[in-house]
């Protein structure tokens, strides 16, 4: 029995290991890069490995904690190997420096992560000077090339990776002189807005967006406008990192012809992590974008068990019923329900904050579940622990509404 994993982040690796720790044969992980880890490899800051591996790394450390036990594993991982597309429903096309193969295989699981959307995808106009970033494109100049981003920078967004890329400019000696986001707060925790922005003193201006990019050869400056009135805000930067805004590596699982998730541009998964394709799987931020390494290591996991119980087993479920959301709600995943099966948890994200209201689970008229929250913040990752096995309606749409209490 062979099992492709495409992908080596932490999701990746982490089903790799646990395949092998299962039995469940030869275990194949093709990454594009040149080595495996997946981001954690140019996020130089602490916080990793917490709910996985019980301890607290930096992400070149737990990127290679998680290589190494790979290979203890007994994992093949095949490097700067791309695949392209699908000769047939188990083959994968891929491309690497000893050409081009075809792999036929028994199990395949996606872990191709995500990625944040660029200036060009959010349609922010101006110039097109050199000194636009993302955070991963920041990182990766920071920590693997070694050089430095610029001097003043304006970074778009105020979620958990905004406030990272803060800290990594102020790493490199850049000065961020600005964040900019159009919701009315920032959207991370407390402790890690004023230990990145607060104690620099970093202005965040909320209800605003960039309304443009200036400069010739280099950034020299950005119009920031307030959404609300229309005001505008002229900066002097020489750098701009947009961060957040996160959309899922889902190309190639659109070319297997998967069902897609409209809301969230995913693959539809049910609890299992079971695709629309029969032996095809998918986990971590390609299914969620984007929780930390830790969550999606952990999706990988439980994904493997899945795939074990598929190799030994080869049944695939009868269609599933499909879960949908209503506003503020964005999306919610898994996209599908497995009837026979525990409805288990589900993590979702919100367009708006929202303060003391309840999120409803229902069938129809038929109320499924129900929980008060105190707080739901956008780019906040929000889990919905619904668990049970209610008996419910196979041609009727699984729904997550909020309801004002």
């Amino acid at each position: 029995m062979t099992t492709v994993v495409i992908g080596s982040g932490p999701a990746g690796l982490a089903a790799a290991i646990e395949l092998r720790r299962l039995g469940a044969g030869r275990v194949v992980v093709l990454e594009r890069d040149a080595e495996p880890g997946g981001v954690p490899r140019h996020c130089d800051h602490l916080g990793f490995g917490v709910r996985d591996l019980h301890r607290v790394l930096g992400g070149p450390r737990y990127a290679a904690r998680y290589a190494a036990l790979a290979e203890r594993a007994g994992v093949e991982i095949r490097s700067q190997t791309s695949v392209t597309g699908w000769a047939a429903p188990m083959e994968l096309t891929a491309t690497s420096p000893r050409g081009v193969e075809t792999m036929v295989a028994d199990a395949i699981v996606l872990a191709t992560g995500c990625r944040e959307r660029p200036r060009s995808a959010r349609l922010v106009p101006g110039t097109r000077p050199a000194g636009v970033f993302t955070t991963g494109a920041l990182q990766q100049l920071v920590h693997l090339q070694h050089q430095r981003p610029g001097r003043r920078a304006v970074v778009v967004g105020a979620e958990h990776v905004s406030f990272s890329a803060v800290l990594t400019l102020a790493g490199a000696g850049a000065e961020t002189v600005a964040m900019v986001t159009e919701h009315p707060a920032h959207q991370t925790y407390a402790p890690l807005a004023w230990l990145a922005a607060g104690r620099r003193g970093v202005p965040i201006l909320t209800g605003a967006r960039v309304a443009a990019i200036r400069g010739r050869d280099r950034v020299d400056g950005v119009d920031v406008a307030d959404i609300a009135t229309g005001a505008r805000l002229a900066i002097a930067c020489d750098t701009v990192v947009f961060t957040g805004d996160w959309i899922p590596d889902h190309e190639l699982a659109r070319r297997g012809g998967l069902a897609m998730d409209g809301a969230s541009r995913a693959p539809r998964i049910d609890q299992a992590g079971r695709t629309s394709a029969r032996g095809v799987f998918a986990c971590g931020n390609l299914v969620h974008a984007a929780e930390t390494a830790d969550v999606a290591a952990l999706g990988g996991r439980s994904v493997a068990r899945a795939v074990t119980t598929f190799l030994q087993t080869p049944s695939w479920p009868a269609p599933p019923v499909y879960v949908t959301c209503v506003p503020p709600v964005r999306w919610v995943a898994p996209g599908a329900i497995d009837t026979g099966e525990p409805l288990g948890s589900f993590r979702l994200r919100v367009d708006e904050p929202r303060l003391d209201v309840d999120l409803v689970v229902a069938q129809g008229a038929r109320e499924i579940w129900r929980r008060r929250y105190s707080t739901l913040v956008p780019n906040r990752s929000i889990r919905a622990d619904v668990g049970g096995s209610p008996a419910l309606q196979p041609e009727e749409t699984l729904i997550f509404r909020i309801e004002a209490r």
